[in-house]
C-alpha cells in the first residue's frame, strides 16, 4: 500500500503530531510525505526515524490556505500513486481532509484512533469525543484524519529522501491581517501533562500558582471557555467544544466545574484529575481521581510534593 502523509511545518520544525501521523502511515503501508514551508532538508530527513521513505518538500505556500494545499496534496497523490492519505487532525487537517476527500472522490475516516482492523474498519470518535464508532472506507483512495495522541511514535534510525516538489497550487485565497503564535516551552495541542484552570481562581492574578506546578510538571497551561472570554487568558489556551480538542496522558484542572462545552474537549485524555470545593461539580463524573478542596491550598502543597519527590530522584 502506498500512502501520502501531509505534515505542516511553515514553523520551520516537525511537531510530535506530525511524527505521529508518520509512524501511523508507516503501519498502514510505505510512507511518502508532503510538507509546505522552508524547512531544512535535514529535519524532513528525520522523518525516516518514523517510518518515511521519502519526503516531497513544497516551497511555494506560505500559508494554510485549504484550497492551495488540496492542490498540492492532490498533486502529490498522483505523483505518488497512493491511495490512502494521513492527516493529523489539528485545524489543518480539520480544514484540508475534507476538501481531498471530495476532490479525489475518496473516503473520508475523520478523528481515527486506531489502525484499521483485518477487515478495513476503524474506530474513530463521534459525539465530540463521547463515544467511538466503527467506520469503513469503501473507496479505492482513503483519507485518514489521526486524531492526535492515540499511539506513541517509537522512533528508529533512518533518514528519508527528500526532494523539491513543484505544483501549481494557484495563488492564495487568504488575506492575513494578524498572526498570533502559540508560546511557551511546551505548546498545549501536543502536551503529555495539562494543568488547566477556571473561573475558580477568580482572576488572571492567580495564574501564577498554575504556571508554577505546569513548570514543575513539565506541562503546558490551559483554561476554560469563560477564562478567556473574559480575558485572563489567551484564547489560544481555551480547551472545549468551542475551543481545542486535546488528548494529553494527564489533565489537571482546577476551578472548572465541568460542563458538557468542556468535556467534549478534553474527554480523551488518558487521566483526567480535578480539584473543586463543590463536591456535586458535574466534572468529578469524569475525574479519574478527583480532590475536593480549594485550588489556592491544593496547588501549592502538589506542587511542593511534586518538586519534593522529584528531588529525592
Amino acid at each position: 500500500m502506498s500512502v501520502l502523509v501531509y505534515i505542516d511545518t511553515l514553523s520551520g520544525s516537525v511537531s510530535k503530531n506530525a511524527n505521529e501521523a508518520v509512524f501511523y502511515g508507516s503501519k498502514l503501508g510505505d510512507v511518502t510525505v508532503v510538507t509546505n514551508g522552508g524547512i531544512a532538508a535535514d529535519k524532513l530527513a528525520s522523518l525516516g526515524n518514523f517510518g518515511a521513505k521519502k519526503v516531497l518538500a513544497h516551497r511555494g505556500i506560505n500559508s494554510n490556505d485549504p484550497a492551495q494545499l488540496t492542490k498540492l496534496i492532490s498533486a502529490a497523490v498522483t505523483a505518488c500513486g497512493a491511495n490512502t492519505i494521513v492527516f493529523s487532525q489539528d485545524l489543518t487537517g480539520k480544514a484540508v481532509a475534507p476538501r481531498v476527500s471530495a476532490a479525489l472522490k475518496a473516503g473520508l475516516i475523520a478523528g481515527a484512533v486506531s489502525l484499521p482492523d483485518a477487515n478495513g474498519i476503524f474506530k474513530v470518535n463521534v459525539f465530540s469525543g463521547k463515544a467511538l464508532g466503527n467506520v469503513k472506507a469503501n473507496t479505492a483512495i482513503k483519507v485518514i484524519n489521526l486524531t492526535p495522541n492515540s499511539l506513541a511514535p517509537e522512533a528508529g534510525n533512518a533518514s528519508a529522501a527528500v526532494e523539491d516538489f513543484s505544483a501549481d497550487c494557484g495563488a492564495s485565497s487568504y488575506t492575513v491581517k494578524s498572526v498570533q503564535k502559540q508560546e511557551g516551552e511546551v505548546l498545549l495541542p501536543e502536551a503529555d501533562v495539562v494543568v488547566s484552570a477556571g473561573r475558580g481562581l477568580k482572576g488572571a492574578e492567580n495564574w501564577g500558582m498554575v504556571e508554577a506546578l505546569a513548570k514543575t510538571l513539565g506541562a503546558a497551561t490551559a483554561c476554560s471557555r469563560p477564562v478567556a472570554d473574559i480575558g485572563w487568558r489567551p484564547h489560544h489556551e481555551h480547551v472545549g467544544q468551542t475551543g481545542l480538542a486535546i488528548r494529553p496522558n494527564l489533565y489537571i484542572a482546577a476551578g472548572i466545574s465541568g460542563a458538557i462545552q468542556h468535556l467534549a474537549g478534553v474527554n480523551g485524555s488518558k487521566v483526567i484529575v480535578v480539584i473543586n470545593t463543590d463536591p456535586e461539580a458535574p466534572f468529578f463524573k469524569a475525574a479519574d481521581y478527583g480532590v475536593i478542596g480549594d485550588a489556592f491550598d491544593v496547588l501549592p502543597k502538589l506542587n511542593a510534593e511534586i518538586q519534593k519527590l522529584k528531588s529525592s530522584h
